[in-house]
């Protein structure tokens, strides 16, 4: 019986590695891929047996790396679900964005994915496979951090490309956009700043922030067969932020100007 396997980029993070735990409850094995080895591979020896959890250290930005990539999934079994989820920010605003920075951005956060998904296009087309994009709210509205954001408004846009050109080979293309999400990244900002997530939170009409397991339950229900006839959609994660703010809300309805 031939194997099904999911691949998940950035897996040595805390969304990746809640992806790749949450994933194995449908697939046979996660393939860990990630460009740091001793943090990936650490993750997978946490997650379980090394048959089911393997690591792949991989530049995601990287076409000859990817091949590899795409030759070790091939070996593994049949690859059903693919994941792009490595992704980092850099400069918090246009101003300080430099043209570095911007390309560097737009690398990881937008080409890597097209990169990802070509490498492994032909084995989505054999098992009429899934493709899951880590998006961001960014890629939504304005929050700051403008060359990650315009890499995942394109990223939005690549996952309707997909969905479009690759539906009728039976390919399902869908986002995922989280707001902020509980990781080690915030909690050192927390260390520093007792009060962060309190000042975050009020922004959020459910009163809390996202947990990276609450990212990778959206992940498996996109890349499931509870969502067969879902293709080409961004599934917000970010505990109503999009919706708007309660805060504001509250203010204009207070106002006397209509």
């Amino acid at each position: 019986m031939t194997r099904s396997v999911a691949i998940v980029t950035g897996a040595a993070g805390d969304i990746g590695r809640a992806i790749a735990r949450r994933l194995a409850d449908d697939h046979d094995i996660v393939l860990m891929v990630d460009i740091d080895a001793a943090a990936v591979r650490k993750a997978a020896e946490e997650l379980g047996p090394a048959e089911r959890f393997i690591a792949l250290k991989t530049d995601v930005t990287s076409e000859a790396d990817l091949a590899e990539m795409a030759k070790a999934a091939a070996g593994l079994g049949m690859v059903k679900t693919l994941v792009n989820n490595a992704g980092a920010a850099r400069a918090v605003s246009l101003h300080d964005t430099t043209p570095d920075i911007w390309r560097a951005d737009n690398a990881l956060n937008l080409e890597a994915a097209f990169l990802c998904f070509r490498a492994v296009e032909d084995m989505l087309k054999a098992s009429k496979g899934s493709l899951v994009n880590i998006a961001s709210v960014n890629g939504m509205a304005v929050f700051g951090h403008p060359a990650y954001s315009a890499a995942k408004a394109g990223l939005l846009h690549f996952t309707r490309l997909v969905a479009v050109e690759y539906g009728k080979f039976g390919i399902r293309a869908n986002a995922v956009a989280p707001g902020t999400v509980r990781t080690q990244a915030w909690e050192a900002r927390a260390a520093a700043n007792p009060n962060v997530f309190e000042e975050a939170r009020r922004w959020y009409p459910l009163q809390r922030v996202v947990d990276p397991a609450d990212v990778a339950n959206a992940v498996a229900f996109l890349a499931g067969p509870l969502a067969a006839a879902i293709t080409g959609v961004c599934l917000p994660v970010d505990c109503g932020l999009t919706a708007g703010q309660a805060e504001l809300a509250h203010t204009f309805s207070q106002s006397d100007h209509y």
